[in-house]
């Protein structure tokens, strides 16, 4: 492999081995695949608690709906938050499991939110299992690690649109979306970010 596209693939794809967790953690987005798996993990008894997050996406009106298996998952959702809590619920997880947020538009206040979640309801969490789309696992961890400073996060990505760390650059969708990711990363990391990491080392932090 050409040791850029390798550089590039290491840094984007994030991939780790489930552990035992204190909870279970779902970046918005519109496939069930990621809310399946997590309470699959629940019933496996990996984390006693799942913490959703996801409103309707930055710059959409309304929620788009379900991205596949829209036969099974037929309600009209309003939130991602709404239709990741019905699919936990579908498929075996209690509702008191669930904590969920409507309110975060992207991946930032996904991380933001379910931090106040968490503070909310007095949970004391040291590792999380973080779900979320393969080509979104860097800027998905990166943003949960900066707002969770003393979680260990294990992620366990969702393979979308069958975009993996294998084929990604074989396919102009592929490299349109990874490439998408790199800059995103660059360009959505900001000084606020920063600042809430430093003044959290200093005892200035939320």
């Amino acid at each position: 492999m050409n040791p850029v596209i390798e550089d590039i693939s290491r840094f984007i794809f994030v991939e780790n081995v489930p552990e035992k967790a204190d909870a279970i953690m779902l970046a918005g987005g519109g496939f069930p695949e990621p809310a399946e798996m997590a309470a699959q993990l629940w019933k496996e008894k990996y984390a006693p608690r799942i913490l959703v997050g996801g409103g309707i996406g930055a710059g959409l009106e309304k929620f788009q709906g379900p991205r596949t298996k829209k036969d099974i998952y037929k309600k009209e959702y309003l939130t991602e938050c709404d239709f990741y809590t019905d699919v936990l619920l579908r498929n075996g997880v209690p509702s008191e499991v669930i904590l969920g947020e409507d309110k975060s538009r992207f991946t930032r206040e996904n991380a933001v939110y379910a931090r106040k979640l968490a503070e909310d309801a007095g949970l004391e969490i040291k590792k999380a299992l973080l779900l979320c789309k393969s080509f979104h696992s860097r800027r998905c961890l990166m943003f949960y690690q900066t707002y969770f400073p003393d979680v260990t996060f294990f992620v366990v990505p969702y393979l979308a649109y069958n975009i993996s760390i294998s084929n990604w650059y074989l396919s102009e969708n592929g490299i349109t979306r990874v490439l998408g990711e790199v800059r995103r990363c660059g360009e959505q990391f900001t000084e606020e970010d920063i600042k809430y990491m430093y003044g959290r080392e200093e005892g200035h932090g939320n």
